[in-house]
């Protein structure tokens, strides 16, 4: 699975290079790939990340969200200019597969912070029109709950404080391959 769900990817990104033709996988051989999936594509250089666009909800076939993701992640994530062709020969891809996100429950910060499991919870944090995720590989970077949350609440656009303001969080986990 991992071979082909990173092939998915970087031929995804060819194909935006207008280096590769269009290609397809056999139904047969490849089912999962024509069930609905969430994904998330992850590129870095050197370590450093650059470009990351993803998929909370399953609505279309994995193969489709894959190629799509992978391509947005090159040359649409808004943080970065589009993806150059020599970069490309650097990048290395993560391809991400999301379970569905799940609400959770909490009474306040304490309560929340004693449910989330660091390095294995990827989170959605929802207030009012305000949404941000991240998902668990940034517990690397982010190591401590109120890191992790702080910057979340940053990404979202809001305040680094906006636990205090009760947002919902939905939990999700991920199957990631390098």
């Amino acid at each position: 699975m991992r071979d082909i769900l990173l092939e998915i990817a970087q031929k995804s990104i060819e194909e935006g290079f207008g280096t590769v033709e269009n290609y397809s996988f056999d139904k047969n051989k490849y089912p999962y790939l024509f069930e609905n999936g969430a994904s998330f594509v992850t590129l870095t250089i050197n370590g450093n990340l650059r470009g990351c666009i993803g998929s909370l909800v399953a609505t279309t076939y994995l193969l489709d969200d894959i190629r799509k993701n992978a391509k947005a992640a090159a040359f649409s994530d808004p943080r970065f200019a589009p993806l150059s062709q020599s970069e490309f020969e650097k990048v290395e891809i993560e391809v991400s597969l999301l379970s569905e996100p799940k609400f959770l429950e909490y009474k306040d910060i304490e309560d929340l912070k004693s449910k989330i499991k660091p390095y294995n919870d990827g989170i959605v944090l929802r207030l009012e029109s305000y949404q941000a995720t991240f998902l668990p590989q940034v517990w690397e970077q982010l190591p401590t709950f109120e890191l992790f949350f702080s910057h979340l609440c940053q990404k979202a656009g809001m305040s680094e404080d906006c636990l205090l303001h009760h947002p919902q969080i939905y939990v999700y986990h991920v199957q990631k391959f390098k």
